[in-house]
């Protein structure tokens, strides 16, 4: 097996310009590059194996293939896929952050529920077309301004009316546990959807062997009303069968509780702002 060269800083690749890299994963390494043709900056996916690996080849043109049937405002899509100068390219556009870089800074909980909500009509839409992604987590959600995100990466997703076994596929710590065993389903980007919207109300990633309450719960129920708590316990049942089907399923559960969210929001801003009155009026008596 061949590996690729790393690319350095101002080096041409056909009509793009290296400048910096993004980022290094199992499979590739990403890039900033410069299109001088169109005359904007864009995110290059380059694998990390030389073209004469045919495999690895296979699964990035699978890639291609799959996300250029996704056609939906919550998913990444592809500008360009092919070789250039020797390398397999896939380039698409260049987001601010990934939802692991945003995750380093507060966000607050409305920002947080329509992250929830854009992720799962994203991830809804690529599963009723059969193709599961295998790797949610937050490193494969890319930020846009301050509140458009996006799926990207479905490098190792599966058509799900195929039989597979993708052991070893996935992000370990960000995967249901039948998809580290080999099983993976519409049911595992359910469970892996629910760990990223624990960590984004709770603060931390729960860990096998996911056993409920987990020990940063109490952060849930100062942000969060009961319904939708109970909407991410069942995102996060160790037994597939008791999760929600699919992201679909995820969503429209989500648009139920909606309401009650609305209304829980309304409560804290209002208790909020009762609790600033009160210092400004402790502040002015002394």
């Amino acid at each position: 097996m061949i590996r690729a060269t790393r690319l350095r800083a101002r080096q041409r690749l056909g009509k793009y310009r290296i400048e910096t890299r993004l980022a290094e994963g199992g499979f590739a390494n990403v890039y900033r590059a410069y299109d001088s043709i169109e005359g904007i900056r864009v995110a290059l996916k380059i694998p990390l194996v030389g073209f004469d690996d045919k495999e690895t080849l296979q699964l990035f043109r699978r890639e291609a293939r799959l996300t250029a049937r996704l056609d939906h405002p919550n998913i990444l899509p592809i500008k360009d896929a092919s070789f250039i100068d020797g390398q397999f390219v896939i380039a698409s556009a260049l987001a601010d952050e990934s939802l692991a870089d945003r995750l380093e800074r507060r966000l607050s909980t409305r920002l947080c529920l329509d992250f929830v909500e854009q992720m799962l009509e994203g991830l809804a839409h690529a599963h009723s077309r059969g193709v599961l992604h295998c790797d949610v987590k937050p490193d494969n959600v890319l930020v846009f301004g301050r509140d458009r995100v996006r799926w990207t990466d479905f490098g190792i997703a599966r058509v799900a009316r195929h039989t597979v076994n993708a052991s070893g596929s996935g992000t370990l710590g960000s995967m249901a546990p039948e998809q580290a065993m080999g099983k993976p389903s519409l049911r595992s980007d359910v469970f892996a959807l629910g760990l990223i919207v624990y960590r984004m109300f709770a603060g931390k990633t729960p860990e096998w062997p996911f056993e409920w309450p987990f020990p940063e719960n109490r952060k849930l129920s100062t942000k969060l009303p009961r319904v939708m708590i109970h909407w991410i316990r069942k995102s996060l049942e160790v037994e597939p069968r008791r999760r929600f089907c699919d992201a679909t399923a995820m969503l429209a559960a989500f648009h139920e509780i909606q309401p009650e969210l609305e209304k829980n929001l309304l409560r804290r801003k209002r208790a909020l702002a009762a609790s600033r009155r009160k210092k400004q009026g402790g502040r002015r008596g002394g």
